[in-house]
C-alpha cells in the first residue's frame, strides 16, 4: 500500500496541549519542518465525536489541515486500564474534567480500581497525518505496563506519574523526557508514520 508523503515546510499540530506539542516538535526535530501549534494560531478545539483514538486524531487533523490550509499532525492518545475494561481510553483527558485535572482523574482511577488484582495498563497513541484535501495517513502505537500508586515523579504530563512501562521500575513521570520519548506510545505511532510518510 503507498503512502502520501510529506514534502517538509509548515505543519500544524493540532493541539492546544504544551506538553504533547513539546513530544511531537522533539520528534519531528531531525526532520525539516516549520512547527506551529494550532493553541498558537488560535484554532478552536473541534468535539471529539469519535468511538476509537484514529476517529478523533483524523477529526482533529482534518479540521487543522482545512482551516490553516496545511499539513495537518493529530495525535489522540490515552490510558487504557485492564481492571476497568479499557477506560478511561478515549475519554482520558475528559476525566481530567475541563480544568484538566489529572491529579483528579489519577485519584479517580486508583477508587476505580479499588482491591483489583490486575494493575495492567497501556498507553495507546494515534498519530493522524491530514492535508487539506481530506487526505489522512493513520497509524497506532502502544507502551505496554503497570500502575502504581500514590503518583511519582514530576516530568511528563497527563498520567506519567502513575504508569511503570514494562521492563522498568520507575514512571514516565520519573523518566527524562528523551527515555520517554525513545519507548513511549507515541515513539512507537511516530515510527511508524515517518517509515510511511517521511522516508
Amino acid at each position: 500500500m503507498s503512502h502520501r508523503h510529506f514534502k517538509g515546510g509548515r505543519l500544524i499540530v493540532a493541539s492546544h496541549n504544551a506538553g504533547k506539542v513539546y513530544e511531537i516538535s522533539s520528534l519531528l526535530a531531525p526532520f525539516s519542518t516549520e512547527i506551529i501549534s494550532a493553541g498558537d494560531l488560535g484554532l478552536p478545539e473541534p468535539e471529539e465525536t469519535g468511538t476509537t483514538f484514529v476517529a478523533n486524531a483524523e477529526l482533529k487533523a482534518l479540521a487543522a489541515a482545512r482551516a490553516a490550509n496545511a499539513v495537518a499532525l493529530a495525535d489522540d492518545s490515552g490510558l487504557a486500564v485492564a481492571a476497568l475494561n479499557g477506560a478511561p481510553g478515549i475519554y482520558s483527558a475528559r476525566w481530567a474534567g475541563p480544568e484538566k485535572d489529572f491529579d483528579m482523574a489519577m485519584r479517580k482511577i486508583e477508587a476505580e480500581i479499588g482491591h483489583a488484582t490486575d494493575n495492567s495498563a497501556k498507553f495507546v497513541c494515534a498519530l493522524t497525518l491530514a492535508w487539506p484535501d481530506g487526505h489522512c495517513e493513520s497509524f497506532e502505537g502502544t507502551v505496554s505496563g503497570t500502575l502504581t500508586f500514590p503518583q511519582r515523579g514530576d516530568k511528563g504530563f497527563g498520567y506519567d506519574p502513575i504508569f511503570i512501562p514494562d521492563s522498568f521500575d520507575i514512571t514516565f513521570a520519573e523518566m527524562s523526557p528523551a527515555k520517554k520519548h525513545s519507548l513511549s506510545h507515541r515513539a512507537d505511532a511516530f515510527s511508524k508514520l515517518v517509515a510511511a510518510c517521511f522516508a
